[in-house]
């Protein structure tokens, strides 16, 4: 699925971005013994060295309120003034109900309508497309996205291939009609042949909860990283060039690049084949990890915190996901949507 937004009778961008993380860092060596590994093999393969992982009794709500408030303030609008939020997730609080529900609650939006998506790591570029079709539909003027996604939840911590991966974390846009730049153009696709490569067995209506199933662990990750790996550094780039060529635009026209946090060499990989320079490439998963559909709003958040984008500044950013999923947004960055929230 992919459209440019040149017909479009309005302009919506992002207005206002925040961001949360647990307070608690955990680092390579601290996983090390567990994981049968190094801090040294850990960053090799992956850029990695440490992540924020939220302690028992944090769920995803808990990190996507604040950075909603956060995005909301930034924005200089209340809950009071969102029409729809979403929640991009696949690490909800529970099956049911949805915690966007519950972060409107906690927002004091009201009886706002309210709902989470699920694609994955690319779960974020899904929720933009989402917003913008729904504000340009007329169906609501603003839109609360956020991305959030507690991973270490569902690992097995003496899994190598997985645990020293993943990182939690929530990040927020607000979403809304523009007076310049705005949305450029969207891709989004899937591919479900590989739902195997990158999944949880157990939990669902496939493979319901018992005490067999939690003693097989069958409630963590299973991941193909080979696979996931070949897949992911192929069709970041293919998703790019899209959304780029949908546009009318070139990788030389891009300001920025923010690829979602997944692997640097994935990221490495994506940069060399698009040819963008390096200074143009946000990157933080050193630091946080692959915290899935947060990522890219975390990198967003940063990046406008401290002056790295300016009104203007035509913004790629691309991510892959479980399912698998990809998907890509071009933005110019609106003279009102200038400013970032606190990590």
């Amino acid at each position: 699925m992919i459209a440019n937004t040149k017909t479009a009778a309005i302009r919506v961008g992002i207005t206002g971005v925040g961001s949360c993380v647990p307070d608690e860092i955990v680092t390579n060596d601290d996983i090390a013994e567990r994981a049968q590994t190094s801090d040294e093999w850990i960053v090799e393969r992956t850029g990695i060295r440490q992540r924020h992982v939220a302690g028992p009794g944090v769920a995803a709500s808990d990190l996507a309120s604040p950075a909603a408030e956060r995005a909301l303030a930034r924005a200089g609008i209340t809950s009071a003034d969102v029409d729809l939020v979403l929640v991009a997730t696949i690490t909800p609080d529970m099956p049911f109900p949805a915690t966007a529900s519950v972060v409107a609650e906690r927002l004091g939006a009201g009886q706002v309508a309210a709902y989470d998506l699920q694609a994955g790591c690319t779960g974020f570029v899904y929720a933009l497309t989402q917003a913008y079709a729904t504000i340009v539909a007329g169906l609501a003027r603003r839109v609360l996205v956020v991305g959030v996604d507690l991973l270490t939840k569902y690992l097995n911590w003496e899994d190598r291939g997985t645990c020293i991966l993943f990182g939690d974390g929530a990040g927020a846009a607000v979403v809304e009609e523009v007076s310049d730049g705005g949305f450029l153009s969207f891709e989004l696709g899937n591919d479900g042949s590989h739902v195997e490569d990158l999944y949880v067995p157990a939990g669902g209506t496939r493979q319901p909860a018992t005490a067999g199933s939690v003693a097989a662990l069958d409630h963590t990750m299973r991941m193909n990283g080979r696979q996931v790996f070949k897949f992911a550094t192929r069709v970041m780039v293919i998703s790019a060039q899209r959304v780029l060529a949908s546009a009318g635009f070139e990788p030389a026209d891009i300001d920025l690049y923010v690829p979602h946090q997944a692997n640097k060499r994935i990221i490495d990989h994506a940069v060399r084949e698009l040819g963008i320079p390096e200074e143009k490439v946000v990157v933080n998963v050193d630091r946080f990890g692959n915290t899935s559909a947060a990522s890219i709003p975390i990198c967003l958040d940063e990046m406008l915190r401290d002056g790295t984008v300016a009104p203007g500044a035509r913004v790629l950013m691309t991510g892959v996901g479980t399912g698998i999923t990809w998907g890509s947004a071009l933005i110019e960055w609106p003279t009102d949507g200038n400013n970032g929230g606190s990590v």
